[in-house]
């Protein structure tokens, strides 16, 4: 798949920081079944490689690797079954790696200098980060206005509260929701019912 498509697949990419506290497979297959295949394991957790591998081999799940820093950590998602990458931020040694594989690749940026960047790359879709504390919204439509074939995933600081007016903005394709599995939360049924709520979100 495309990055395109994964990012088309969903109106919110679960943004997951896993503490080994539920089982990953019965994670992605409650995820899928609400109506969020695609899903972003963040490789902030001593074995996020190990249950991230787990939740990619449920069918329909779309498992991607998140906080991907550098080459070596790319290298290691993708031994571990990642179907796309993300990034906090854009770097010529990642880009050149990511592009290199041809895995779907998903940097960070927030400002107009590191979409340029992106674009000698070759890139044009894009997780804008932190999203809250990078400008919001406002700043979202400001960056988009030169670049009108930029299609944005916002991520950092989205509720379920305000994810519909990102969605409503025309660069968008969709966001990276933290909220579906809060810290702590071990309760799939609660993790489901949000996911179904975040799978019927649209813009306002």
């Amino acid at each position: 798949m495309k990055i395109d498509q994964i990012m088309r697949s969903a109106p919110v990419i679960p943004v997951l920081v896993l503490d080994g506290s539920l089982d990953p497979e019965a994670l992605a297959r409650a995820l899928v079944e609400a109506g969020l295949p695609v899903i972003e394991v963040t490789l902030r957790t001593p074995d996020a490689l190990v249950q991230m591998k787990r939740m990619a081999e449920v069918p329909g799940a779309i498992v991607g690797a998140g906080t991907v820093l550098n080459p070596h950590h790319l290298d290691a998602a993708l031994d571990h079954g990642a179907q796309f990458i993300v990034s906090p931020g854009l770097t010529d040694p990642l880009a050149k790696a990511a592009i290199a594989k041809g895995v779907p690749f998903l940097p960070g940026v927030a400002s107009a200098g590191d979409i340029m960047r992106g674009l000698d790359h070759g890139l044009d879709r894009f997780k804008f980060f932190p999203a809250e504390a990078a400008g919001g919204l406002p700043a979202l439509k400001a960056l988009a206005g030169p670049f009108g074939d930029i299609r944005f995933c916002p991520t950092g600081g989205i509720r379920e509260e305000t994810a519909a007016s990102w969605l409503s903005e025309e660069a968008v394709l969709c966001v990276g929701g933290s909220w579906i599995l809060p810290k702590g939360d071990s309760d799939l049924a609660k993790i489901g019912e949000r996911a179904r709520a975040a799978a019927g979100l649209k813009g306002e």
